[in-house]
């Protein structure tokens, strides 16, 4: 979402040189203006985005260079249009409010319309879509749609801001939300710390109620999260630093993990939206400037407990 960030509360400080993170490509597609959620695809070097809030039901699929992937059949069609006006793979079925991020397992896409700036929303919940092939499908809809609730939130607007959410992830078939939290009443300041919570249940005719999994108040403003495709590691992004926590030795505490940290230049990578992993050994950035990043895991400090 286009927001001026008013306040913005960082723990720790560590020094950052240029060759910990660097822009590696800008996306120009016109049509993605405000790129927010970023995943691997399981077809080869894609990865599928979508913008935030205000746009139509649809996701693009995109290179590392930045480049917009066309699908065979309107290259076909129309050999001398303009890739501009290729308006991505419109999702039937589907509505977008505040889609927040994106993320895949068993050959499922999970949208997250669960972008809930003002605490108040009691229509929050995720799209599942069957992935479709990015080189020939146009289209696709939506299979289902899993109505969520966060199991601590009493009222709407919540008495705590702590129900807002722009990060999601996948790890080991069930999907995984991180938290946003924001001072009651004001929208625009920020209050440190996450929640990650659980989706166990998939009914699409009830909500379904979001299972407490674990908690960290170091984290502020989490914005975009990835499991390695080792599943080994989870990466945080928040405005101003990015977070890698090792995989818990039990169940799925991943926050109480020994964790790796790199802060960011907020001059370089401005409002900074999505992360991805690239390998099990890059990651991906992503910001609502249209610029991707890429960052080497032996960046980050050595693993420590924060």
């Amino acid at each position: 979402m286009k927001r001026l960030l008013k306040s913005l509360t960082v723990l720790l400080i560590y020094p950052v040189c240029a060759a910990d993170i660097e822009q590696i490509a800008e996306v120009t597609h016109p049509q993605l203006d405000e790129m927010s959620g970023i995943v691997a695809s399981t077809y080869e070097d894609i990865y599928w985005v979508h913008n935030d809030s205000g746009d139509r039901a649809r996701i693009f699929a995109i290179k590392v260079d930045g480049s917009v992937v066309l699908p065979r059949l309107v290259t076909t069609l129309f050999p001398n249009r303009s890739s501009d006006a290729w308006e991505g793979y419109s999702i039937d079925n589907a509505w977008h409010q505040d889609w927040e991020d994106i993320a895949i397992a068993d050959g499922a896409l999970f949208i997250a319309d669960v972008g809930n700036n003002n605490n108040s929303r009691r229509d929050l919940g995720v799209y599942v879509v069957s992935e479709p092939n990015p080189n020939y499908v146009h289209k696709t809809r939506a299979a289902k749609f899993l109505p969520i609730r966060y199991p601590d939130q009493l009222q709407y607007p919540a008495k705590q801001w702590h129900f807002d959410c722009e990060a999601v992830f996948t790890f080991e078939g069930k999907l995984y939300f991180l938290t946003k939290h924001r001072q009651p009443g004001k929208p625009m300041a920020w209050e440190p710390g996450t929640k990650l919570y659980r989706l166990d249940t998939r009914h699409t005719d009830q909500q379904n109620v979001l299972t407490l999994v674990d908690q960290h108040s170091g984290i502020t403003l989490a914005t975009g999260a990835d499991v390695s495709p080792d599943s080994d590691r989870l990466a945080i992004l928040t405005y101003a630093r990015l977070w890698v926590f090792d995989r818990p030795l039990h169940e799925d505490k991943w926050l109480q993990s020994s964790v790796r940290v790199l802060d960011l230049d907020r001059n370089l990578v401005r409002q900074n939206e999505a992360v991805a992993w690239e390998t099990n050994e890059s990651l991906l950035i992503t910001n609502e400037n249209r610029a991707i990043f890429r960052v080497s895991l032996d960046a980050l400090t050595p693993p420590a407990t924060y």
